[in-house]
């Protein structure tokens, strides 16, 4: 079985320095491309952080601080990265609540003005959970038969990744084999943001899913408090959340 796509799109995966999408960061990033006409192309970095590699996360994925000392940072790679998936979908395991923004921040951080609005993204792990509810290496046994060889390595999880959505349109008949479909099939919930900090109504209006305003429409936050907005864009939450939350906050403007 091939992809049906009317667009290329970019199974990816990260190793990090940790789970925090605000703060942490890519060591290493593996893309593999899949074109409408079955051409593939791969591709993977190895990245220095700029911030050291926790004993905890070196343990995972086997990257430790020594052996990134002398790879590009991302702001170095950001161009490379994005020209290969700028006319993209992307896919991955786990990809819509970690990978994707987690590289957001990272373009942002880069100066790369990264955004989804004309893409879709297709996230096999919840496709998985959906259909098995297991793990990466549960999932290549369950739908391929294989073992995951150099599990946490970039490269072989976004091979598994990909070799694992084949499997599950191959297993599951009522799964189209269309990137749009599967990416509807695959949102949890409809966040604004990438963090999830800012979802949409059933009226298809924007609203804070944290803190004191959890629930309220963020047009009426902005005219009853109008110093919330300052006080986010100044503290600690995610570049993508803030450049979402300055959107929003124009539009209000603009529609006064």
């Amino acid at each position: 079985m091939e992809l049906k796509l009317n667009r290329p799109i970019c199974f990816f995966d990260l190793e990090t320095t940790g789970i925090d999408v605000g703060k942490d960061r890519i060591v290493e990033i593996a893309i593999f491309k899949v074109y409408p006409n079955g051409t593939k192309e791969s591709k993977t970095w190895l990245v220095n952080p700029t911030i050291p590699i926790p004993a905890q996360a070196t343990a995972v994925h086997g990257i430790s601080n020594e052996k990134v000392a002398n790879e590009p940072t991302f702001a170095a790679l950001a161009s490379q990265i994005y020209n290969m998936i700028k006319d993209s979908d992307l896919a991955g395991f786990n990809s819509d609540r970690f990978d994707i923004p987690l590289l957001a921040e990272e373009m942002l951080r880069a100066g790369v003005d990264f955004d989804m609005k004309n893409r879709v993204s297709v996230d096999v792990q919840t496709i998985f959970h959906k259909k098995e509810e297991r793990t990466l290496s549960a999932a290549l046994k369950f739908y391929c038969g294989k073992t995951l060889e150099n599990a946490h390595s970039a490269e072989a999880d976004t091979m598994a990744t990909y070799e694992i959505l084949l499997g599950q349109l191959e297993r599951y008949p009522d799964l189209q084999n269309d990137m749009k479909v599967l990416s509807e099939f695959t949102t949890r919930k409809k966040s604004v943001d990438f963090a999830g900090m800012i979802v949409m109504n059933d009226k298809g209006q924007e609203m804070f899913s944290f803190g004191k305003y959890k629930n309220v429409l963020v047009d009426e936050v902005f005219d009853k408090d109008p110093g919330y907005f300052g006080w986010i864009q100044n503290a600690d939450f995610p570049l993508y959340t803030k450049k979402v939350l300055t959107g929003l906050k124009l539009r209000r403007l603009n529609t006064k």
